[in-house]
């Protein structure tokens, strides 16, 4: 079974960065497809970006293609999401995914899931 512990979340201003940290446990992580996913108070998890297990690929979502930038350190067990010029609107609680059938964008593509960690972005 994999273990997902996400850090790096906190406080931001409006425009800012911030760098998310996904370490995995297991030695397979290769093998797993990576995803990011966010949610908000009251709304529906959505799918942020993803990565192939060897970091060959990525996908994106529309709304953070150009700014949000998903990476990995196959050698460290460790997936990256680094956010540039927040937006308030995307105060959430971000959650990494391990799956192992692909690297799609749906909540079921994916097989584990960690504890999450907040992101919250003043305006």
């Amino acid at each position: 079974q994999v273990q997902l512990v996400e850090s790096g979340g906190g406080l931001v201003q409006a425009g800012g960065s911030l760098r998310l940290s996904c370490a995995a446990s297991g030695r397979t992580f290769s093998s797993y497809a990576m995803g990011w996913f966010r949610q908000a108070p009251g709304k529906e998890r959505d799918f942020v970006a993803s990565i192939t297990g060897s970091g060959g690929s990525t996908y994106y979502a529309d709304s953070v293609k150009g700014r949000f930038t998903i990476s990995r350190d196959n050698a460290k067990n460790t997936v990256y999401l680094q956010m540039n010029s927040l937006k308030p609107e995307e105060t959430a609680v971000y959650y990494c995914a391990a799956g192992w059938l692909n690297f799609g964008s749906r909540r079921k593509d994916y097989n584990y899931w960690g504890q999450g960690t907040q992101v919250t972005v003043s305006s």
